[in-house]
């Protein structure tokens, strides 16, 4: 079941924009927009892709760790 998360709250020191995030995640910038903003849910499968690019476990992305090291694959 997809989550809600608060996206930029956790990256304040990494300044993308939008477009490339979302062309990251293969979707379009109006629907990443939504992801950040809580308006969409964002799916497990997209929270996976965003912890491996920005180099964080999937637990500090959604806020139950204050953790960012991902955990070995």
């Amino acid at each position: 079941m997809p989550f809600r998360i608060k996206i930029k709250d956790f990256y304040p020191e990494i300044v993308l924009k939008q477009k490339e995030i979302a062309s990251y995640l293969l979707c379009d910038q109006s629907l990443y927009s939504k992801y950040e903003r809580q308006e969409r849910p964002l799916p497990l499968e997209l929270a996976d892709k965003l912890a491996d690019f920005y180099g964080v476990s999937v637990d500090y992305l959604i806020g139950r760790t204050n953790e960012k090291k991902p955990y070995p694959k």
